[in-house]
């Protein structure tokens, strides 16, 4: 394990930027985000989640895909470049590194989705444990460790520190790369952190959520309970919950004239949408009951049934603190007698 002083961290982000692009928390109109490093950005260490999640450095909201453009009655496709740009996502916590998993299974499952796979591919993921979680986290629930993130690399700031220590083997050739701004580190601080840590989680509201009854061949059981109609009935709709969840994936393709042509683009869509899916016929989903339960129904159920039982949900608790009505996927949990504190 390495260390270097905290008041030395631009020293590490020059090193690292020398080599490979940054990214990482940082305040931009009122909100942090992740944003490129460059000399002169502070980095937001303290900010425990950002406004959205990492998961926009590989499923960004938008991206181009082809561009069609006519020539009398010759017409050319130009297929979109696949990203290749090497660069370091700095600053991960542990559920939305976790997320990244979950979204893999998705985008990587054959036929893989060529851009997403490419991002994966350049992006190197460095984490930072959890020094302070909120009130609003429940990770544990879903059996991560917010004390030890995983990723490429793992980093705990405490004593007036950084702590580093590589996992993968691109991890540690990337650290052999930059680990002249390190000295060797005593894990006594990061050892103290993880009890701590650790403490703080057992006494959060939400750390009793129970899933029993969610995983497993409950598809028709949980379908049709009558929970979904008065659940649904405050919910606005307005999709909020899915553009800050690091887990959705829904997304839109469509295309805009350019007045040179046609562009075509793939941008996130959201499944509690009146839209979403629509067809020539109408739509699956019609009523906001519908499209209510699809959301939480996909999370807790459908996911976990094509996926060995992995949940689509890392409890980060944004949809918790976002919602306007304070509907979220905990309080789903609940209604359906999963609060066991």
């Amino acid at each position: 394990m390495y260390q270097i002083s905290i008041d030395n961290l631009n020293t590490l982000f020059e090193k690292i930027a020398a080599v490979r692009s940054l990214y990482m928390p940082v305040k931009k109109n009122d909100q942090v985000n992740f944003h490129k490093w460059e000399e002169g950005t502070e980095y937001c260490k303290d900010e425990l989640k950002t406004v959205k999640s990492a998961k926009d450095l590989f499923f960004p909201q938008s991206e181009n895909i082809v561009a069609f453009k006519k020539e009398g009655k010759k017409i050319s496709v130009e297929t979109g470049e696949l990203p290749s740009e090497k660069f370091v996502l700095f600053g991960v916590r542990a559920c939305d590194e976790k997320s990244f998993e979950i979204l893999d299974k998705v985008f990587l499952s054959e036929p893989a989705d060529q851009f997403y796979k490419a991002r994966r591919l350049n992006g190197l993921v460095v984490t930072t444990a959890c020094g302070a979680p909120e009130e609003s986290c429940f990770c544990t629930v879903f059996g991560i460790n917010p004390a030890e993130p995983k990723g490429d690399v793992t980093t705990w700031i405490a004593d007036g520190k950084l702590f580093w220590q590589a996992n993968s083997e691109e991890g540690k050739a990337f650290t052999e790369e930059i680990k002249d701004v390190f000295v060797d580190g005593d894990d006594s601080a990061v050892e103290a952190q993880k009890k701590q840590i650790a403490e703080i989680m057992e006494k959060l509201p939400l750390t009793g959520l129970s899933l029993e009854g969610w995983n497993g061949d409950v598809t028709m059981e949980k379908f049709n309970q009558p929970q979904w109609a008065e659940l649904s009935e405050a919910c606005l709709g307005c999709g909020t919950c899915t553009f800050v969840c690091p887990t959705c994936q829904c997304y839109d393709v469509r295309d805009y004239d350019t007045g040179h042509g046609i562009q075509r683009f793939r941008c996130w869509d959201s499944c509690m949408y009146s839209d979403f899916t629509m067809m020539a016929h109408g739509t699956n989903r019609p009523t906001q009951l519908q499209r209510f339960r699809q959301r939480f129904m996909h999370k807790l159920v459908y996911f976990p049934a094509n996926n060995d039982g992995e949940y689509s949900c890392v409890g980060c608790g944004r949809c918790v603190s976002k919602c306007p009505i304070s509907m979220n996927i905990a309080k789903v949990i609940k209604a359906f007698g999963g609060d066991k504190k």
